[in-house]
């Protein structure tokens, strides 16, 4: 049996996931109770860190790395690395870039992560 929330493996008469803390379905619950769903683990993200990232160092595409989205991270530190060759024009275009992103994930319009997780606040 497995988990539903994060998938692992489950012990034959498991009460909870020793993965995530959920309820396992075979757990027995008092009648009417509903399931608490896991708590947020260190895998979540932080909103606050992303949008910090984003604003501070958003040209290097730290942000991005961390969210887990690599290939937007590496568009953005290329910017950054090419700017000497155009005179500092495509860290202008990364820098804002990043900015802008930052304070999207600071009030919620980027809200989730790579995998789709949900940003914690």
């Amino acid at each position: 049996m497995f988990c539903s929330y994060c998938g692992k493996e489950l012990a034959p008469h498991a009460v909870v996931c020793t993965g995530c803390g959920a309820a396992s379905p075979s757990a027995p619950s008092a009648p009417g109770t509903v399931p608490a769903a896991p708590a947020a683990g260190p895998q979540t993200r932080s909103r606050l860190g992303a949008g910090l990232l984003g604003i501070f160092l958003g040209s290097l595409g730290v942000h991005r790395f961390y969210l887990g989205f690599t290939g937007i991270g590496l568009a953005q530190l290329l910017l950054t690395v090419l700017s000497p060759l155009t005179c500092g024009l495509t860290w202008l275009i990364a820098a804002a870039w990043g900015f802008i992103e930052g304070i999207l994930v600071l009030v919620g319009v980027i809200d989730r992560d790579a995998q789709g997780e949900l940003l914690r606040d």
